[in-house]
Order: structure tokens, then C-alpha cells, then sequence
């Protein structure tokens, strides 16, 4: 009598987009592996157990996340693909009710809000206003309402914390803060409106000059798990290569690039604001990041 080997299981919290609906709908699947996806909304409540614990074997993680992680020599591995990126010159807005108008300039000597100073949005939004406004980052009174993910990290001394409880949108739409840094959260509302002047053709026009992809989340894979069954990690980076080819052509930040050099520009630009913004204490290549996973994609 043949007893079959099991399948085994990653416990993974991975977001429903475009590029990863086949896999988590079993679309797209493999006889090496399969998926425990675990459902954790909002998606960014993963990546502080996944960077401190390394509770999933799987985990979607925003990239300025692990810059830090990697910083703190966090047992986990970046794997080149891009989940979720997003024109962001449309995220940091202003209550209309408080001010009748407000520009980049303005935000000088006023309350800015961000969930937390080292947001991957707000990293963005913060390069934004200095490279195309000049605003120096000191000159903000920046509110955030909650911490870093990785314990080790502390932020600079323009940066205070809300008092504890509060909540983001509540203080913007209760003139609490200036302004705000928002993402999935933006509001559908009349009284809401962009810092950035013509915030919609903005980021389209500077993807467009660039070439840039603005990258908010990418995957991650435990060191243990790699470390042991590298044929396993490599797996899953297929899936999503497969699950991303299943979505059809996406433009603009929809793209969702995979592979080291289809993403080089963009990651290295984000490691190089993550210095200049205090996110990270030093800067570090491509390669440095790359490396644990040029290991495990051509191990046998």
C-alpha cells in the first residue's frame, strides 16, 4: 500500500487585486503546495506580526516595512513582486470646511496626519512635496496616530503622536490636523480635496516621465521556510508570476511588475527616500536585498 506524501500548507495573508485573484480562488494552483489564506482586513494589520513574529509563512508587506525589517536583521526574505502600488499625488488632502484652499506651500508651520510617519503612502507623498514643492519635512508639525511595525524604530523629532484613541479621519474632518496623508481610506466626500494641484493628472504624468512605479506592497517569505524548502518559496513566486499573467495587461501602477530588474528603478528609489526621510538609519543595494533570494531561486 503507496501512502502519498501530504501537501504542504503555507499559512499566508495576501490581499484580493487584480494580479492575485486567481491564487486565491484556486485558479491558479500547484500539486507542491497549498495555501491557508488567512483573511486580515485591513491588510496592513499583518505586517507588524509578520515582521516582529513571522507568524504566516507567506505575507504581502509594504516596502518600507521590510527596508526596516531588513534593517533590524528580521528573519524574513523580500521576494521581487510588486502587489498593490498606486498613483499617490492624490493622498494627502485637506478638509475644505477649515481652509478655503490649500497648496503644498501651505503646509509650512501646519498640522499634517499620517497614520504612521513611516507609511509607505506617506514616505511617497513626503517625496512628492519635497522634489516637486520644495517642502522641508522639518517645517511640518507631522501627527501620526500610530507606531512604526518594527519596535526598534523611532521617529524624528518633528514627528509627535496623536493622543492615544484617536482616529485619522475623525481629526481631519474635525480640523484636528491641516491635512492628511490617506490611502484606501480616502473618503467619497464633497468637503475633501488634494494639497497637490491637478493630484489626478500628477501621478499619471510623472509614472509617465519616470518610468516609476510608486510600490506600496510586495511579498514576503520566512527565512525558515526558505532556508529549508527553497523549492517551496520558489513555488510560490511562480504562482504569483502565473496568477499576475491571469489578470491580463494592467498600466500604470496596475502593472504590478515581478523580477529583480523589472522593479530595480522603483525599489532602489524607495530605499534612497527611506534614508533621506530617517525611515531607515542607512542605505544599502539591490543586491544586498536580493540576495537571500538569488540564494533560494537558484538553489536545488
Amino acid at each position: 500500500m503507496t501512502t502519498e506524501t501530504p501537501v504542504p500548507q503555507l499559512r499566508a495573508a495576501i490581499k484580493s487585486y487584480p494580479t492575485t485573484k486567481a491564487l486565491l480562488e484556486g485558479k491558479v494552483s500547484s500539486p507542491l503546495v497549498s495555501f491557508d489564506f488567512i483573511d486580515v482586513e485591513p491588510i496592513h494589520r499583518a505586517f507588524a506580526p509578520m515582521a516582529r513574529d513571522q507568524i504566516y509563512d507567506v505575507c504581502e508587506m509594504a516596502v518600507f516595512t521590510y527596508l526596516q525589517a531588513h534593517t533590524y536583521g528580521k528573519p524574513i526574505i523580500l521576494l521581487p513582486v510588486v502587489l498593490a502600488a498606486r498613483h499617490q499625488h492624490g493622498c494627502i488632502v485637506f478638509n475644505k470646511e477649515f481652509h478655503a484652499t490649500m497648496t503644498p506651500a501651505d503646509l509650512v508651520g501646519k498640522k499634517v496626519g499620517v497614520r504612521a510617519y513611516t507609511q509607505t503612502t506617506g514616505a511617497w507623498v513626503r517625496n512628492i512635496l519635497m522634489r516637486e514643492h520644495g517642502l522641508k519635512l522639518d517645517s511640518v508639525d507631522w501627527i501620526i496616530t500610530e507606531g512604526a511595525h518594527l519596535a526598534e524604530y523611532s521617529e524624528p523629532s518633528f514627528v509627535r503622536r496623536a493622543p492615544a484613541g484617536a482616529k485619522l479621519i475623525d481629526m481631519l474632518m474635525n480640523g484636528e490636523v491641516d491635512a492628511a496623508i490617506l490611502g484606501n481610506d480616502l473618503p467619497d466626500d464633497p468637503r475633501i480635496a488634494p494639497v497637490i494641484p491637478n493630484a489626478a493628472q500628477a501621478g499619471p504624468a510623472w509614472h509617465a516621465a519616470t518610468g516609476l512605479i510608486p510600490i506600496n506592497h510586495m511579498l514576503v517569505v520566512k527565512t525558515k521556510l526558505a532556508n529549508s524548502r527553497p523549492d517551496l518559496a520558489r513555488e510560490v513566486y511562480n504562482l504569483l508570476l502565473r496568477s499576475k499573467e491571469a489578470a491580463g495587461p494592467l498600466k500604470g501602477p496596475d502593472m504590478r511588475p515581478m523580477g529583480i530588474e523589472a522593479i530595480r528603478p522603483s525599489l532602489e528609489l524607495a530605499i534612497r527616500l527611506a534614508e533621506e526621510q530617517s525611515i531607515i538609519p542607512r542605505s544599502f543595494s539591490l543586491d544586498e536585498l536580493f540576495g537571500p533570494w538569488r540564494a533560494i531561486s537558484s538553489a536545488r
